[in-house]
C-alpha cells in the first residue's frame, strides 16, 4: 500500500489513514485501512468529487472495495437518494470491476512493455539489445499474465529496430484471440485496436490507441505489475516463461479465500457430506465466513482444527466427489 495513497489528494478531499509503506496487514486488523472524505456545495458535487478521487487512486498490494464504492457513488439510485439496506441486492451491477474486460489486453500490453523497459534498464550488459535473448526483431515477444479474474492473458508484441511497436496480439481463455498489426486499418469483431508506442519506461507507458493517447502508470513488486490506466486499474501477475515443477493441489481441495482463524469445524475425516453442508467457519475482519461443501462427497482430508490460523490459499479440506 502506497504511503501517500496516490491520487487521493486535492481540493475538497481529506484522507485519514493508519498504514504506511512496510505496514503489515495481518489477520488482527480493522477492515478500514483509510478513510476518504469529500465535501462540496451540494451532495451531488461531493459524490462526483469522491468517485473521481477513488477512481484515480493508486492502491497497490491490498484488496479493497474501491471499485464497488465508485460504482455506488455513480449510480442513478444513489444520486436520487434511493438507498436502503437492500441497495446492493437490487444492484448487482455495482460489483463489476471498473476496468472493462475488453481493456484488460491493453493493460497487459502496457505491463509487458514496462517489464521489458525495466529489464533493459537493469541489464548488467548489452542493455541496448532487445530483451528475450535475441537481436533479430522478426519473432514476437511472448508474455503471459494472470488477469484480475484469475484467468490467463497472453500478450505477443514485436518491436522494430527503432523501438516502434510493429504488431501486437492478445489471447485469453475468456476472450479468444485478438490481433492486428500496430499500423493496420483492418476491422473486425476479433481485431485488436491499432496501437502506436509513444513512450515505454519501467514505471510509465504511453500508447496511442486508435488515435487516442492513453497513459499507464506501472508499479512492479516482484512478479506483480500494478497498472493504473485511464479506464481502471488491474494487478497482473507475470507468469514465468520456464516454470519450475510444483506440487499440484489435490482435486476437491477447498482453499482459504482470506487469512483468518478457524473458529469451528463441523465435520470429520471420512464423513459423507452433501453440497451446501457447512464444513467449518472462518473468522476474519470481525465477520464469520462459512465454508460449505461444493458437492456431494466424502471428507478425505481436514488439515485444520478449531483455534488455528490460516493464510490465504491454505487447504482447508479435501472433498472426494461422490459418483454413486
Amino acid at each position: 500500500m502506497a504511503t501517500e495513497f496516490g491520487g487521493l489528494t486535492g481540493p475538497g478531499l481529506r484522507l485519514d489513514s493508519g498504514v504506511v509503506d512496510g505496514s503489515v496487514v495481518g489477520v488482527h486488523y480493522d477492515s478500514m485501512l483509510a478513510k476518504l472524505v469529500a465535501w462540496g456545495r451540494t451532495r451531488a458535487e461531493a459524490a462526483r468529487l469522491l468517485a473521481g478521487a477513488l477512481a484515480r487512486a493508486e492502491l497497490h498490494g491490498v484488496t479493497t472495495n474501491r471499485d464497488l464504492l465508485v460504482r455506488v457513488l455513480r449510480s442513478a439510485d444513489f444520486a436520487a437518494v434511493e438507498i436502503d439496506t437492500g441497495f446492493l441486492d437490487r444492484h448487482p451491477e455495482v460489483f463489476a470491476p471498473l476496468l472493462p474486460a475488453d481493456q484488460v489486453p491493453l493493460t497487459a500490453l502496457a505491463a509487458a512493455l514496462a517489464g521489458a523497459a525495466h529489464r533493459r534498464a537493469t541489464a548488467p550488459v548489452l542493455a541496448g539489445l532487445p530483451s528475450g535473448w535475441r537481436n533479430v526483431p522478426a519473432v514476437p515477444q511472448v508474455i503471459r499474465f494472470t488477469d484480475p479474474d484469475g484467468g490467463e492473458v497472453e500478450i505477443r508484441y514485436r518491436l522494430d529496430r527503432t523501438g516502434g511497436l510493429v504488431e501486437w496480439s492478445s489471447t485469453s481463455a475468456a476472450g479468444g484471440t485478438a490481433t492486428r498489426p500496430a499500423d493496420s486499418d483492418a476491422a473486425g469483431p476479433a481485431v485488436a485496436p491499432p496501437v502506436a508506442l509513444v513512450e515505454a519506461a519501467p514505471d510509465r507507458v504511453v500508447l496511442d490507441v486508435d488515435g487516442v493517447r492513453c497513459a499507464y502508470r506501472v508499479h512492479r513488486a516482484g512478479s506483480v505489475a500494478f497498472v493504473d490506466g485511464p479506464d481502471g486499474a488491474a494487478s497482473l501477475v507475470e507468469l514465468p516463461r520456464l516454470p519450475l515443477p510444483s506440487a499440484d493441489v489435490a482435486a476437491g481441495s477447498l482453499l482459504a479465500p482470506l487469512p483468518g482463524a478457524v473458529t469451528r469445524v463441523h465435520v470429520q475425516v471420512g464423513q459423507r457430506v452433501a453440497a451446501g453442508d457447512p464444513l467449518l467457519t472462518l473468522e476474519a475482519m470481525k465477520l464469520e465466513h462459512p465454508v460449505l461443501a461444493p458437492t456431494d462427497g466424502v471428507v478425505a482430508e481436514l488439515p485444520v482444527q478449531a483455534g488455528g490460523q490460516v493464510q490465504t490459499g491454505a487447504v482447508l479440506a479435501v472433498i472426494e466427489e461422490d459418483h454413486r
